[in-house]
């Protein structure tokens, strides 16, 4: 099991910030701007934390070189269920430098958009350290 499904599972953000590399680039499914950096996408992660319900891991794929990992996942928000992946890759050191998450269906993703968006104040509070 790779450590960021456990941490995840687990539900460790401390776990889930020191896996991430400095310069890592979080895409949303839901925001056309991908968002970089540590700190931002950390706090992107614990608002996800949030408002995914039932969140649970049903596949994990590997690349042989072990530097990209792709990890399905069901969840529901505000009601809406949802299936979605996180494709992560590896830096050099074994840090996430590459994290893009995708979701279906399209009604699920406009749940998550919507319960996104009344976290993204907290979000941008966090990130600065506020």
């Amino acid at each position: 099991m790779y450590p960021f499904r456990k941490a995840v599972e687990n539900r460790d953000p401390g776990a889930l910030e020191a896996l991430l590399a400095d310069d890592v680039v979080f895409t949303s499914p839901v925001a056309f701007k991908p968002y970089p950096g540590k700190a931002m996408t950390a706090a992107i992660l614990r608002g996800v934390m949030r408002v995914f319900e039932d969140f649970t891991y049903v596949r994990e794929i590997a690349n042989p070189d072990g530097r990209d990992h792709a990890l399905v996942f069901t969840a529901t928000v505000n009601g809406k269920r949802l299936q979605g992946c996180d494709f992560l890759h590896l830096d050099e050191e074994g840090k996430i430098d590459d994290l893009t998450v995708m979701v279906r269906p399209l009604s699920a993703a406009q749940a998550l958009a919507e319960a996104m968006g009344a976290q993204f104040d907290r979000i941008a509070r966090e990130a600065a350290g506020a």
